[in-house]
């Protein structure tokens, strides 16, 4: 290095610094070198609106994903929906044309008609759906004989009565027997149902009979004043709440209410009587409604055979031909049935059935 160098060199020929004043130095010698260099107005315009540029390009993406996505959610939907209603379509023709009992068998056969659960307008187990299978079996012309597959405990009246009328009528006809077999239960209205037919069979271990009338409630008048409660009814009618279970019952309103439950044991009574006739045992434990086995049931006259349904259709045929006559369930009708009853749970709305049951205690 010359000597002009060395003169002209400030960390050898400058003044002394302290480490502290070094580090300044350097520090500034570094942001000077760092710092772009200065942008006119224009450029800087410039540069934001290209950055506001991006910024709406990226917001034009965004909503267009979005609206792709909204797009195929719709279309999912209608998909969904045209299946529903194809769904529904083809279980609704298959109910019409493809139903038990549209087509029979070209050999005999005993048409079934399945009384499944608690016998009720709004259950599988209606009298509109029993009748409609017990008519389609009787129209049949390769059906030997009508049989009611019975496993229930009994449910409404007025359903019971139903059922049990139309079972008479066509066994009044005469063209075909109708036969009830009992499979586990065939209790109360469910008994009362197999009554009308031409003969009744249970297995050994069956239940059968409970020939009686049920209402049940609860009493809370009690509970309520404990918990400072009061109860607001207001009835045009002074008998018009007398089963409210938080209010109490007057002697007389029980005596009343005793006797709506007397008659229609009675017409229970007389309807069994009308089906069974002589074959019922003279026993007053028959009435008063016990349930028996079927071994028990078939001693008392309330059944004729102890026997199964395959058993019943291989005496009659030779063997086991069988054929379902009754209607198939509409899915959709079943949920919109269920939701309704939630529905209506929920907002503590009252149902449309009769506090009276032809049912087996639980």
């Amino acid at each position: 290095m010359s000597d002009d160098d060395k003169r002209d060199d400030r960390w050898t020929n400058g003044p002394e610094l302290t480490p502290e004043q070094a580090r300044r130095e350097r520090e500034a010698q570094r942001g000077d070198a760092a710092a772009p260099p200065a942008e006119d107005a224009e450029t800087l315009r410039e540069r934001q609106r290209l950055a506001q540029l991006e910024m709406m390009g990226r917001w034009i993406d965004g909503v267009l994903v979005e609206q792709r996505r909204s797009r195929r959610w719709k279309l999912f939907f209608r998909f969904f929906f045209a299946l529903l209603i194809l769904a529904s379509l083809s279980i609704s023709l298959y109910g019409i044309l493809g139903a038990p009992g549209s087509g029979a068998p070209a050999q005999p056969h005993l048409g079934v008609v399945e009384v499944k659960g608690v016998i009720d307008s709004d259950s599988p187990a209606s009298a509109e759906r029993i009748i409609e299978g017990l008519e389609r079996a009787w129209r049949a012309e390769e059906a030997e004989a009508v049989v009611l597959h019975i496993d229930s405990p009994g449910g409404s009246p007025v359903q019971s009565q139903r059922i049990f009328e139309a079972v008479m009528r066509l066994r009044d006809a005469g063209d075909k027997p109708v036969l009830a077999v009992i499979e586990d239960i065939g209790a109360s209205g469910a008994y009362y149902v197999a009554a009308a037919a031409d003969e009744v069979i249970a297995a050994p271990a069956s239940l059968v009979g409970s020939i009686g009338v049920i209402h049940a409630g609860f009493g809370f008048e009690e509970a309520i004043g404990r918990l400072g409660v009061e109860r607001r009814v207001f009835t045009a009618g002074e008998n018009k709440a007398f089963l409210d279970p938080f209010s109490d019952i007057a002697p007389g309103q029980r005596e009343f209410w005793q006797e709506v439950l007397s008659t229609t044991h009675r017409q229970f009574i007389d309807d069994v009587r009308e089906g069974r006739g002589d074959r019922l045992a003279d026993d007053e434990r028959l009435f008063s409604g016990l349930i028996w086995s079927g071994e028990q049931a078939l001693e008392l006259g309330l059944v004729d055979g102890l026997d199964s349904l395959d058993g019943v259709a291989r005496a009659r045929l030779g063997e086991a031909r069988l054929r379902d006559y009754t209607p198939r369930l509409d899915p959709l009708e079943r949920i919109s049935r269920q939701f309704g009853r939630v529905a209506m749970e929920w907002l503590g709305l009252p149902r449309g059935e009769s506090p009276v049951r032809y049912q087996l205690a639980p």
